[in-house]
C-alpha cells in the first residue's frame, strides 16, 4: 500500500513539471518544429500584385542566421543574418479570395502563417515602409542565458524538502492508521 502512494506521488510530480514547462513549439507531422511565434506577414490580407512585409523576431524565436521564407504565391527569399524583414511583391496571377500557406525556416525549425488575396489590385505598387517595431528588452529568458548554480542548487532544495516533507507527512499519516 505504501508503495502505491509513492508511486502515485512520483507520478503526479513528474506530471506536473512535465505540465508546467512552456509549449514554445509543437511538432508537425513530418518532425519539424512549429513555431507559433515571432514571424509574421503584414499584411496579411494583400490585392494581387501587392506587397507584403515579412518579419522575423529574432528576440522571440531565438533564430540567429538567415531566415528562408517560401510560399506559392511569391518567389522564395532571404532574410539576412542581422536583418529582421524583408518585403516582396505577391504574384498578379495569386487567386482572389484564396489563402496561401508562408512558410518561414530557420535552422531545423520553421513557422507557417496564412496570406489571404483580396479581390481588389493594389492602387500604388510602390512599397510602403512599415514601422519596425521593438519590443522591450526585459532578459535573456530560457535557462541557458542566466545559468545560476546558486539559483538550481536552491530549486532543488526547494524540491527535494517538498519531497521529503510529503514522505514525512505520508509515514506519519500511515503510523496513525496502524497504530
Amino acid at each position: 500500500m505504501h508503495a502505491i502512494r509513492v508511486a502515485s506521488a512520483a507520478l503526479l510530480g513528474v506530471g506536473a513539471l512535465a505540465l508546467s514547462a512552456p509549449a514554445a513549439v509543437a511538432v508537425r507531422g513530418d518532425d519539424h518544429y512549429v513555431m507559433s511565434t515571432g514571424y509574421s506577414v503584414v499584411p496579411s490580407t494583400v490585392a494581387a500584385g501587392g506587397q507584403v512585409t515579412l518579419r522575423v523576431d529574432r528576440e522571440v524565436t531565438g533564430c540567429r542566421g538567415s531566415v528562408t521564407v517560401s510560399s506559392g504565391v511569391f518567389d522564395t527569399l532571404t532574410i539576412p543574418r542581422g536583418s529582421s524583414s524583408a518585403v516582396t511583391e505577391v504574384d498578379w496571377d495569386a487567386k482572389p479570395g484564396a489563402s496561401y500557406r508562408v512558410t518561414f525556416g530557420c535552422g531545423g525549425l520553421s513557422a507557417v502563417k496564412e496570406l489571404t488575396i483580396s479581390a481588389g489590385r493594389p492602387d500604388d505598387p510602390t512599397p510602403v515602409p512599415y514601422p519596425q517595431y521593438h519590443g522591450v528588452h526585459a532578459g535573456e529568458g530560457g535557462s541557458v542565458a542566466g545559468f545560476d548554480v546558486k539559483q538550481i542548487g536552491l530549486g532543488a532544495a526547494l524540491i527535494a524538502g517538498a519531497i521529503g516533507a510529503a514522505y514525512r507527512f505520508s509515514r506519519r499519516r500511515t503510523g496513525e492508521e496502524g497504530g
